[in-house]
């Protein structure tokens, strides 16, 4: 096994986002070749916004493989509706997930009896609620609880703003795994460890600080340990530590933690090489080939 239980799924494909925005029929076919790779395990679906659905067609036509997608609807659930008829007449497209915004002004309990009736319209399909990061994050975190719906953190973005900081995440990370929830982070996690970007000067979280701060959360641990643990900048120290959790531990993480959305597949496997949670042997790169 090239991919441990601890990395399985963790990557969801969103490079056709900021900041890699890459050309659509750049990056489908870079997708499944991904998913033809020997790091294909790493990879989760390929995550789409609901405003293009009109270009998807012609680019799926001219692949061989299935596209199975995470469809980001930034409209929120009233937008919902017409992005599934529009995705049902696509051949070659599945769809695995929706992440659903919350748009200002609409309340918590028309938000749950919405996700209901598209989770009857859409069954199988995971659905992810974008928790907003101002006044009525308390009340969607307290309607997720026992429901199956997921959060969906951002963490970080094109602005120092975007970017929670220590404390802020390590409150979010916590209310989910205390109540037994799931949740995937999208925008920001551009490198593994915690660290400052030398371009922006934005203070960045790492992946591996918010598994690690994941698993803390679950086995008990309290908000200063937690946001001690998103501003650790020892990439050894935190990949040693992940590596040696026990099975079960790994279980109950990666069941709370579910995946970071990335516009880079190569960026976060470059360096989980680097810090050994991946075997050398791994390749970083595509055959040029593949994506043809």
């Amino acid at each position: 096994m090239t991919i441990s239980p601890l990395l399985k799924g963790l990557c969801d494909d969103a490079a056709l986002f900021p900041p890699g925005n890459a050309p659509m029929d750049a990056a489908v076919p870079a997708h499944l070749a991904h998913l033809c790779s020997d790091h294909a395990a790493l990879v989760g679906p390929f995550v789409f916004p609901a405003p293009r659905l009109d270009e998807l067609p012609a680019i799926v036509a001219a692949q061989a493989g299935k596209l199975e997608l995470s469809l980001t609807v930034p409209g929120g659930t009233d937008a919902v509706p017409a992005a599934l008829e529009k995705l049902r007449a696509i051949d070659g497209a599945t769809l695995v997930a929706m992440e659903i915004a919350v748009p200002e002004g609409q309340a918590t309990a028309d938000l749950f009896a919405a996700l209901d009736e598209i989770a009857t319209a859409a069954p199988g399909v995971d659905i992810f609620v974008e928790v907003p990061r101002d006044d009525r994050r308390a009340d969607v975190l307290g309607g997720l609880a026992g429901t199956p719906y997921a959060a969906k953190f951002r963490t970080g973005g094109v602005v120092a703003a975007a970017y929670p900081d220590e404390a802020e995440l390590a409150a979010a990370i916590s209310a989910v795994a205390g109540s037994g929830g799931r949740f995937k982070a999208t925008a920001g996690l551009h490198h593994a460890v915690r660290n400052t970007d030398p371009d922006t000067g934005f203070e960045q979280h790492g992946f591996l600080n918010v598994m690690l701060a994941t698993h803390r959360a679950a086995v008990g641990a309290g908000a200063e340990e937690i946001a001690a643990t998103l501003a650790d900048r020892d990439g050894a120290r935190l990949a040693a530590e992940l590596a040696a959790l026990p099975a079960e531990a790994v279980d109950t993480l990666r069941a709370c933690f579910l995946s970071f959305g990335t516009c880079s597949i190569g960026d976060p496997l470059t360096e989980l090489v680097d810090l050994g949670l991946v075997p050398a042997t791994v390749s970083t790169t595509l055959d040029e080939g593949s994506i043809a």
